[in-house]
């Protein structure tokens, strides 16, 4: 990725800060990706045990982009040491760290998940594919070769395979990370296997805004944004048993009493499809570290250490438990020996 030159006065101002507050905070600050969340607090607290000479880390939530965008506002003890991500950080978004001052980052792959489509327990059940979702939930579909506004109202109408219901789909809001995985992987897909993006090319459009036309959802209440964490999307289909739910599959697996999961493309959601890569909705989970605070905010470095070992991060640790899917021994291997190395973006 592209390296950024900060100027002399904001290298300056942003090396004031790192030397100012040493002794001003002692516990490490995280925000970020809800699908991340739940690792990074299981991790903060077994962390609090095996250090308890250190204060446990503050973790907390806010989606992808809100927390990648308070990690960028500079360096310093106002602003957070680590950011969740459950996608990879943009070169739009490193730029605007440079900007502030935020010069070094590095970044760690934690493993893998799935995103799942889940109903109600007592739902029938649901097969879908790329296809399915993107003629339901796109802003245009094609009808009869030609580009027109959606009006479909239930699921059975997009496929006779599915239940009689009305579409009501609670998607992750735009801030979260998820959201990028579901339009790259579906909704991009879904546009390509029904014939649309050809449709959209033919209308004059150029790549960037036939790519844009393809992930573009509808606006009349048939998709609904879930701006807060999965459990705000639990409670809207706890609320409106036809709904379906957008989840990772860690939420789905500790909620399994409540949902029943969907196959996407003839595959069900596990770990076991996800390691293998058979279930096609799968994403890398991340955060970033702030390097300038490493040798600052006491137990940081600790804290990421603790992280990447494999009491936490391995196959049989609390978060594949919990439903990371674990990396391969050599990827974790990997991710150690960069972080150790002070290998930055």
């Amino acid at each position: 990725m592209k390296r950024y030159v900060l100027t002399a006065s904001v290298a300056a101002l942003a090396l004031a800060a790192t030397a100012g507050f040493a002794s001003a905070r002692d516990q490490i600050q995280i925000a970020g990706s809800s699908t991340v969340l739940p690792y990074a607090k299981i991790v903060a607290e077994n962390f609090s045990e095996a250090y308890s000479n250190f204060k446990t880390p503050v973790v907390e939530s806010g989606g992808s982009s809100g927390g990648l965008k308070e990690f960028c506002k500079g360096v310093g003890e106002n602003t957070i040491d680590i950011a969740n991500s459950s996608r990879p950080i943009k070169e739009s978004e490193v730029k605007a760290c440079a900007d502030a001052g935020v010069t070094e980052i590095q970044e760690v792959r934690i493993g893998y998940d799935g995103i799942v489509f889940a109903t109600d327990i007592n739902g029938p059940d649901w097969t879908l594919t790329a296809q399915d979702l993107y003629k339901a939930l796109a802003a245009q579909v094609v009808v009869d070769g030609k580009l027109v506004d959606n009006t479909v109202a239930k699921w059975n109408e997009v496929n006779s395979a599915l239940p009689d219901w009305d579409i009501a789909a609670y998607i992750p809001g735009e801030k979260h990370g998820t959201r990028e995985v579901f339009e790259e992987k579906l909704m991009t897909e879904g546009c390509k296997a029904s014939g649309a993006l050809e449709a959209i090319a033919a209308t004059g459009a150029d790549e960037k805004a036939a790519a844009a036309a393809c992930i573009a959802v509808r606006k009349d209440g048939k998709a609904v944004d879930i701006d807060g964490d999965y459990t705000e999307t639990l409670a809207r289909i706890d609320s409106n048993k036809t709904g379906v739910g957008v989840f990772g599959l860690a939420f789905y697996e500790n909620n399994a009493d409540k949902l029943k999961v969907a196959t996407v493309e003839g595959v069900s959601p596990s770990v076991e499809t996800i390691a293998k890569g058979e279930y096609p909705v799968s994403r890398p989970l991340f955060f970033y570290v702030k390097k300038a605070h490493l040798d600052v905010v006491p137990g940081l470095k600790e804290y990421v250490d603790f992280f990447l070992s494999d009491d936490m991060v391995g196959p049989d640790s609390p978060l594949a438990e919990y439903g990371l899917v674990a990396a391969p021994d050599g990827e974790r291997d990997e991710q150690r020996s960069a972080f150790e190395s002070g290998k930055t973006m």
